[in-house]
């Protein structure tokens, strides 16, 4: 019972954030930062010279406008936290796509 209970609990704190989440996200400000951000973080782990990013074709447009400032925010927080000066560059894969977001109810694989 105190299982049953946890997982209700969290199924509702993760079904409050998605809400939350895409809410704050209609801007699109917001969305381009919170994708900036994301892009970084993949860097960040992957620490290549050259990474083509991968995304659904829906959002072509919007992470295109990110590749810059999230190369120079990559540069920027390496040349921060280790002193070296390194750069990446970024392209949108045309040629492979990600899947489009499930509908409401459906879970991915």
């Amino acid at each position: 019972e105190k299982i049953k209970a946890r997982q209700d609990v969290i199924s509702q704190i993760a079904g409050d954030t998605k809400v939350g989440l895409q809410k704050e996200l209609k801007d699109e400000a917001k969305m381009r930062d919170f994708i900036t951000k994301l892009i970084v973080q993949g860097l960040l782990m992957l620490l290549e010279e050259k990474v083509d990013v991968r995304c659904r074709a829906c959002d072509d447009q919007l992470v295109a406008k990110c590749l810059d400032a999230a190369a120079k925010e990559y540069t920027r927080v390496v040349e921060a936290e280790t002193g070296a000066k390194k750069t990446c560059k970024l392209s949108l894969d045309k040629a492979v796509k990600l899947p489009p977001a499930p509908a409401d109810g459906e879970h991915g694989a």
